[in-house]
C-alpha cells in the first residue's frame, strides 16, 4: 500500500510546447489516459522556437522543463517537433543526469518515426511539416533508423500554421493552399500511401488534408501515435506510472496572458481551457 509520503508527492504528467500546437498532443493523451492528471505549459512569450539557435532552443526547454518540475511532474513529454529534434536527447544525456535523476522527460519526433514503417504497405510515407522540420531531415534520419528500406518524401507547408493560429481553419483560400501543398507532396512520389502531419497545428486542418489526399492515402496525426507510445510506456515502467496522480485534473499554464492564451486554447484543444500565467527563468513577462 502507497504510504502517506509518498502520496504525497505524486505528481501529473507534464506537457511542454513553445505555444499552442501541443494542445492537440495533450487532447490525445486525455483520451488515452483519462484518469492520470496533466499539466500543460506553452512558451507562448518566447514563442515560436523554430527560428532559434540550437542553444537557445535547448536552454528554453530546459527552464520550461524545470518549471514543470516545480509544479510536480514526475514525467514531462516535449509536445513540440522543435523542442523534440534540438533539445531532447541533451536534456536526456546531460541536464537531467544534474538536476532531475529520478524524473524523466521524453518527445514526440521518435514515437512518431517508430511507427511510420508500418503506418505504409507500399514502403513509401509522405512528411507534411513546417519549414524547419523538413529542413532540419528529422524525420528522414528517424525513420531511415528503424525502416531503411521506407522512401521518404517531404513537403514544407509555410502557411499553414499562421492560417490555424489565426482560427482559419476551412474556407476557400485555406483549402487552395492546402491542396497545393498535398500536391506536391504527392508529385514527389504518387506511391505515398500514408502521410504524417509533423506538426502539432495540422490536425485542426485534417478534413481538408483528407478531402486533398488521393482515395487510399491516410493521414495520420502525431497525437494518435505519441498516445499510444506513453501508455505502452508506462506499462514498461510502472515505477514511473506509480508516481503519477490520478484524478482525471487538467491543468494549463502560460508564460502569456491567460485570456489571450484561454481563447486560442480551446481551439486547439477542443474544449475550453482556463489557464494561469506562470514565469519562466528567463522567458520576458507578460
Amino acid at each position: 500500500m502507497r504510504s502517506e509520503k509518498q502520496a504525497r508527492n505524486l505528481g501529473p504528467i507534464g506537457v511542454f510546447d513553445s505555444g499552442y500546437g501541443g494542445l492537440t498532443i495533450l487532447r490525445e493523451l486525455a483520451k488515452a489516459l483519462p484518469g492520470h492528471d496533466f499539466a500543460y505549459l506553452g512558451d507562448n512569450a518566447r514563442s515560436p522556437y523554430g527560428s532559434r539557435s540550437f542553444e537557445t532552443i535547448r536552454r528554453y526547454t530546459l527552464q520550461a522543463v524545470t518549471r514543470l518540475f516545480a509544479l510536480g511532474c514526475p514525467l514531462v513529454v516535449l509536445a513540440c517537433n522543435t523542442a523534440s529534434a534540438r533539445a531532447l536527447r541533451t536534456l536526456q544525456r546531460r541536464d537531467l543526469p544534474e538536476i532531475a535523476p529520478d524524473r524523466r522527460v521524453l518527445g514526440i519526433l521518435r514515437p512518431t518515426t517508430e511507427e511510420a514503417g508500418r503506418l505504409s504497405r507500399t514502403g513509401h510515407v509522405g512528411i507534411l511539416g513546417t519549414e524547419g522540420t523538413v529542413r532540419s531531415e528529422s524525420y528522414p534520419i528517424e525513420i531511415g533508423e528503424f525502416f531503411p528500406e521506407v522512401r521518404v518524401s517531404q513537403q514544407a507547408c509555410p502557411l499553414w500554421v499562421p492560417f490555424v493560429e489565426n482560427g482559419e481553419t476551412s474556407g476557400e483560400a485555406v483549402e487552395w493552399f492546402v491542396r497545393r501543398d498535398v500536391e506536391r507532396l504527392m508529385a514527389q512520389d504518387p506511391e505515398i500511401d500514408a502521410v504524417i502531419l509533423a506538426c502539432t497545428h495540422y490536425p485542426l486542418l485534417m478534413d481538408l488534408i483528407e478531402k486533398a489526399l488521393p482515395e487510399g492515402v491516410k493521414a495520420v496525426s502525431q497525437g494518435e501515435l505519441v498516445a499510444k507510445k506513453l501508455v505502452d510506456y508506462l506499462k514498461r515502467h510502472p515505477e514511473i506510472d506509480e508516481r503519477l496522480s490520478k484524478t482525471g485534473s487538467r491543468r494549463f499554464y502560460t508564460t502569456e496572458q491567460p485570456e489571450f492564451f484561454d481563447k486560442r486554447g480551446g481551439i486547439f484543444f477542443g474544449q475550453p481551457v482556463h489557464s494561469e500565467h506562470v514565469e519562466i527563468e528567463g522567458a520576458p513577462n507578460s
